[in-house]
């Protein structure tokens, strides 16, 4: 049977958040016959398996559960996708907290506007247990086309490009590359920022630096995929991976010693200061891996 909408997302070695989120999804204001849940386990190695078994008790909507090996979020989310039954896919991460008029606001835009993708409206929080109010401002604008945090298209538009690029298995990049061949396809895209989620987003701790250094170099390393996929300037302008801005990185390299952040207290949040030395190492990472990536011996 054919459904208005599948909510759709992969989790990966995030019980502590899971369970809120598909509680959330289940929530809705929609009506629960007219949409499902499609969640696809990446070979999670914590609690998660409990998480979701918890899950199926409270389920008010259909609700479908894939498990895998770890491959990455863009074969996950094919393997998602190749279950849903939605007209529509609703694309979410395992870190997002859809308010209750979540799905009824994305099928509305999509009545408004056949054929085009619905973004709907992100807020940044620390907890899901002190959100702020449910209302989007401009200070939380992004200006990604297409985003998995919160976005939705019509099943047959992302079967008609051929959903995900299944060479991306590391971090980054991999929705905005389905969105450029969305946008090339001629889909047009609507913001509806009632359709409104909160993006899980706590202070970075001691502990986190190093994952964000790594996450950084991985970013950087689908960039390049992307642009070998997509060599447009859009790629050029999203990944800054262009000379002159590759070369002033190098210069600040020289320049400033960026200190390190292990003082051993690992739960200890970063203070302000601190902050801006973690994302200057993740960018001085993200642009040593794209310098390698140019360098003479690795060019093919």
């Amino acid at each position: 049977m054919t459904l208005g909408a599948t909510i759709q997302l992969c989790t990966y070695n995030r019980a502590h958040l899971l369970g809120r989120v598909l509680d959330a999804c289940f929530e809705q204001t929609a009506p629960f016959d007219g949409y499902e849940v499609v969640l696809v386990n990446d070979g999670s190695r914590d609690d998660t398996p409990s998480v979701i078994d918890a899950a199926r008790s409270r389920a008010t909507c259909a609700f479908t559960v894939i498990d895998q090996e770890n491959a990455g979020l863009a074969r996950a989310r094919n393997a998602g996708i190749a279950r849903s039954r939605g007209r529509r896919i609703i694309f979410i991460d395992d870190d997002v907290l859809p308010v209750p008029a979540f799905v009824a606001e994305h099928l509305r835009s999509h009545r408004s506007a056949p054929g085009a993708i619905v973004r709907g409206g992100v807020i940044n929080t620390a907890s899901f247990d002190d959100l702020p109010a449910p209302m989007w401002t401009p200070t939380n604008y992004s200006g990604n086309f297409f985003w998995t945090t919160n976005v939705s298209v019509p099943r047959a538009r992302l079967d008609a490009v051929g959903g995900f690029t299944q060479t991306f298995r590391e971090y980054g990049w991999e929705d905005i590359e389905l969105g450029l061949r969305l946008r090339f396809a001629g889909t047009r895209g609507v913001f509806n920022p009632r359709a409104l989620a909160y993006h899980y987003k706590p202070p970075p701790r001691v502990r986190d630096v190093g994952g964000m250094v790594r996450q950084a170099a991985a970013q950087a390393r689908t960039a390049r995929e992307l642009y070998r996929l997509h060599p447009h300037w859009r790629v050029v302008l999203a990944t800054g991976d262009h000379p002159w801005n590759r070369a002033l990185h190098r210069a600040l390299a020289r320049m400033v010693r960026l200190p390190r952040l292990d003082d051993g207290d690992e739960g200890r949040v970063l203070s302000p200061r601190e902050r801006r030395v973690a994302r200057a190492l993740a960018s001085s990472a993200y642009y040593a891996e794209l310098d390698a990536a140019h360098a003479p011996d690795r060019e093919p």
